[in-house]
């Protein structure tokens, strides 16, 4: 007997003659696969009802069942079948054809078979989870993947940087509550120098509003080239829109043209959060309606003007912010936006946002909700063209990277040199230079992703030079003191600090001015005639 019990243990773990064969088809597969056999065995099939009610070893020739499964295993010499069971799921069989010897299996190869098949059941369970698990995460580790891209072609989309324009500040911020999102914006150069800035929010979330983000963004580009109305852009948008925006979904957006020379703003309002206008006095909602876009078509759209003065700034967001709730479900809201809003004075409003959201709901957040805004800011101080007499000589950027001050430096100088006598100019090398190397060290902190921005305006009898950096509200500049000159030369003193003390006595008035996000260096010198 020990023998033959050795001889069987042989057969099952696969030694010798393959009598005996153990499958383990996947989980979730709605049939048994007896692969080596060819054989598949439904899911409804009689056997399998019989192999759940009936443990043990069975021998299939003495079965009396109509199933095509039982009649594919006694063609394939099937003799002995023991079902493996694991919490009422027949989830593979132990199938044995002849006895090498032709004799029948005994009664101890039977209980033998049986303590088999209760001890590798479990097993096997254990072995099918293993491999499903395996299998997806293979298969999230390729929708990340694919999500990853996606992400990368969205940001693509969105415009690599803000617009630069004399005497305006353009901010944006944008977060996704997936890997992909339906929120975007957008800014558009029209043929007349002004400037068209598009906010908008896809209804739903994910991949589907991803897409629709991606079209409507095509076709906004594509009406703007052709129209100047805010109204009459948003209402050829929804016409094309209409017959082809899947169902149940549809686009809220905002359509703002505004004029950098004169200040006028001109808006128009498809379904989307009201623009918040910050003035030196009050916070208010700009209003003008009209239905989102794709629901229907023959809408129209009002249009709204206001004018921003210097200083102010329009506001324009989409509503993930107002809909978000704190640990206690208690939502942002918008009277808690524009409470913020209204309490803000000094830094970058667009930052100051994302930290009174980031307090409001808590580092465990789970973002609801894609979030955008768009700030359009006048500056405070008259820098562009508008100014009477003016005319912008050069307004560029640069990386805040060490040796970039020269370059910089002598862009400027050849484009003032003509209004500057020979010794003027060598003090102004001098000055941007100086200027240019502290905006980076001292504001930007050699941060190369983050640039100097550099402007020469000439106005009536003055030039002036404005270098501006974005180090934030981070006091990156004082006032300079005259140094101890004595102690300096006798090595009593740090040989630095001479920077702001230099720069203001090779200028005819220098000022010093904080931003919303940094710090601008004004440079005057005044004008002695052409050379």
């Amino acid at each position: 007997m020990t023998t033959q019990r050795n001889n069987l243990w042989q057969s099952v773990l696969g030694r010798g003659k393959k009598e005996a064969q153990v499958e383990i088809p996947p989980v979730e597969a709605p049939v048994a696969a007896i692969q080596h056999l060819g054989v598949d065995i439904a899911a409804n099939d009689p056997l399998v009802a019989y192999f759940l009610t009936n443990r043990g070893a069975i021998e299939l020739s003495r079965l009396n069942l109509d199933s095509p499964a039982l009649t594919a295993l006694r063609d394939a010499k099937v003799q002995i079948g023991v079902p493996l069971v694991s919490q009422g799921e027949l989830i593979g069989l132990l199938s044995l054809g002849p006895r090498r010897s032709e004799q029948d299996y005994s009664a101890d190869d039977r209980r033998l078979l049986n303590n088999l098949a209760s001890q590798a059941a479990p097993s096997l369970r254990v072995a099918q989870l293993a491999r499903q698990q395996q299998a997806a995460a293979a298969e999230r580790e390729r929708l990340e993947q694919e999500l990853r891209v996606a992400r990368i072609i969205q940001q693509t989309l969105l415009p690599k940087q803000t617009p630069k324009l004399p005497g305006w500040k353009l901010s944006t911020y944008w977060q996704p509550a997936r890997a992909v999102g339906g929120d975007f914006y957008d800014f558009i150069e029209m043929a007349d120098g002004r400037m068209c800035v598009i906010i908008a929010d896809v209804t739903d979330k994910g991949v589907p509003a991803a897409l629709v983000m991606a079209s409507a963004r095509s076709v906004l580009r594509g009406v703007v080239e052709q129209l100047d109305s805010p109204a009459k852009i948003l209402e050829r948008v929804n016409e094309t829109l209409v017959p082809d925006i899947p169902p149940k979904m549809f686009i809220t957006c905002l359509c703002v043209i505004f004029d950098p020379q004169t200040g006028v703003v001109r808006f128009s309002n498809a379904g989307h959060n009201l623009p918040i206008l910050r003035t030196s006095t009050e916070t208010v909602e700009v209003k003008a309606t009209g239905m989102p876009l794709g629901l229907m078509p023959g809408m129209t759209y009002d249009e709204a003007e206001v004018t921003l003065k210097p200083g102010e700034r329009m506001l324009l967001y989409s509503d993930g912010i107002s809909e978000a709730h704190n640990p206690d479900r208690e939502m942002f809201g918008f009277d808690r936006l524009h409470e913020v809003v209204a309490a803000h004075h000094s830094g970058a409003l667009v930052e100051h946002l994302i930290t009174a959201l980031e307090e409001f709901v808590g580092s465990d957040w789970d973002q609801e909700d894609d979030v955008t805004f768009v700030l359009i800011k006048r500056s405070a101080s008259e820098t562009s063209d508008n100014v009477p007499g003016g005319r912008v000589l050069a307004n560029f950027t640069v990386k805040s990277e060490p040796g970039n001050e020269r370059a910089a430096m002598e862009r400027v100088a050849s484009v003032v040199e003509s209004y500057l006598t020979a010794d003027q100019l060598e003090k102004l090398k001098t000055a941007v230079a100086e200027t240019i190397m502290n905006a980076m060290e001292h504001g930007n902190l050699y941060r190369s992703d983050i640039p100097v921005e550099i402007m020469a305006l000439v106005a009536g009898e003055q030039l002036t030079i404005y270098v501006s950096d974005q180090g934030g509200t981070q006091s990156a500049y004082k006032l300079p003191e005259e140094p101890d000159l004595d102690a300096k030369l006798a090595g009593l003193d740090t040989p630095r600090g001479w920077g702001l003390f230099l720069i203001q006595n090779m200028v005819d008035e220098m000022n010093l001015i904080d931003n919303d996000d940094g710090h601008t260096v004004e440079l005057k010198f005044n004008l002695q005639g052409e050379k």
